[in-house]
């Protein structure tokens, strides 16, 4: 079983990585562009405050998540967008304070979430471990853009292992989304973690198989990064169909980004 006090630990620290990046950042480059489109450095830190803040309805108050996704579904499938763009109108000093209440909030309500109840959110109900887990995919993801929208570069860390996992686990989501039949048998995904050693996921006798970095694995499951430009090796048609559109988090399926974007 998840140690849901160890992935929330992660998510912390995942979390004060991207603040101690933005938080001495002038308000010129909060409204610097990141390979997200239309999205500034302050619409990625507001998403992640508006993200946060539904899960934490979903974590604390799960009776209101239906009349929750009702209302979102008035203002349209742009919602997400509209979201972002709501608060990255605010000044970056109240949009980085709403995500700091934000996150901790959440961090206090997943943490009482008992054992066994499953969590509504957009994709398929949800255990608190793997809502935490999706929490830190997409804080990683998020900061990324950042990342790259300030030239920097970010080292992997051990944090990244519950991102690989997911993006395995989610597998047949990302078949689902783009109307297509997961393939019946599961794939052997083996990556090379930061400190050299390998994490495995599925058995070890598939006939199709996944090899690279976990970096590189972690960049194309949240669509930031064009298989292309990986070191990815997919070993069986089947497996480079799910490199194509490989994604962890929950939506409709994303733009991803274009092959040498980042070369």
């Amino acid at each position: 079983m998840a140690d849901l006090g160890v992935i929330l630990g992660d998510l912390d620290a995942e979390s004060r990585t991207i603040d101690d990046v933005v938080a001495n950042l002038p308000a010129s480059d909060w409204a610097r562009g990141t390979p997200a489109a239309r999205w500034t450095i302050a619409h990625q830190i507001a998403h992640l405050a508006w993200t946060d803040r539904k899960a934490y309805i979903a974590a604390a108050h799960p009776e209101d998540w239906q009349a929750e996704v009702e209302e979102l579904l008035k203002v349209g499938e742009n919602y997400v967008d509209d979201g972002a763009a709501a608060g990255a109108a605010r000044p970056p000093r109240e949009i980085l304070e709403d995500w700091r209440a934000g996150r901790k909030q959440l961090a206090e309500a997943l943490a009482a979430v008992p054992d066994g109840q499953k969590l509504p959110w957009y994709g398929p109900p949800m255990s608190a471990a793997s809502m935490v887990t999706a929490r830190l995919m997409e804080t990683w993801a998020h900061g990324q853009d950042i990342f790259d929208a300030l030239g920097l570069t970010r080292e992997p860390t051990a944090r990244l292992w519950h991102i690989a996992r997911f993006g395995t686990r989610t597998r047949d989501f990302a078949y689902k989304l783009n109307s297509l039949a997961p393939p019946a048998e599961e794939f052997r995904v083996e990556l090379i973690a930061p400190d050299g050693s390998t994490w495995a996921f599925g058995p070890e006798d598939a006939e199709q198989k996944l090899t690279g970095s976990a970096l590189d694995f972690c960049l194309v499951a949240t669509q930031r990064r064009h298989p292309a430009d990986t070191d990815l090796v997919a070993h069986g048609a089947d497996v480079e169909e799910w490199l194509g559109i490989a994604q962890a988090f929950a939506g409709p399926p994303g733009e991803g980004r274009k092959p040498g974007q980042f070369a």
